[in-house]
């Protein structure tokens, strides 16, 4: 093997931890949300469209529950099928998160503001929280591995 081939190899390599290492980093991708028992109960795609972080429900892992609509949800959600569902939407860059944005549950159909930020330890989880007036509630998501 020549030189040049091997530095190539070594600069793709490096190239992907980079990338891996980057995406790890932040918010955006796929997250484990798990129910109070602790079981994985939907996979969140966390994504950026003109400056804004929404998030949807990717995936439901019970099968049984992937037609599923939002009978609680109001307006244009109003009976729509869960998986897919934008659930979270309007947040934007603020300090170590993202905030101003709002979280709806799609279980009551109820909408809350909500704040989302990397643990500073482990950027493999995500805290959620999800505000109404100075009450809160914060869910830690995982990374999907």
């Amino acid at each position: 093997m020549t030189n040049s081939k091997i530095y190539l190899s070594v600069l793709f390599i490096l190239g992907f931890s980079l990338l891996n290492i980057i995406q790890a980093q932040t918010v955006f991708g796929k997250w484990e949300n798990r129910n109070d028992e602790g079981k994985v109960n939907s996979i969140i795609e966390v994504y950026e469209e003109e400056n804004e972080v929404f998030g949807r429900i990717g995936r439901i892992i019970k099968e049984e529950d992937r037609d599923k609509r939002c009978t609680e949800c109001e307006g244009d959600l109003h009976n729509k099928p869960l998986e897919g569902m934008v659930i979270m939407r309007g947040l934007e860059k603020e300090d170590d998160g993202y905030e101003d944005g709002v979280i709806i549950d799609p279980e009551s159909g109820k909408e809350y503001k909500c704040r989302i930020w990397l643990d500073p330890e482990n950027p493999d989880k995500l805290y959620v929280r999800g505000y109404l007036a100075f009450f809160y509630k914060t869910k830690i998501w995982d990374r999907l591995q």
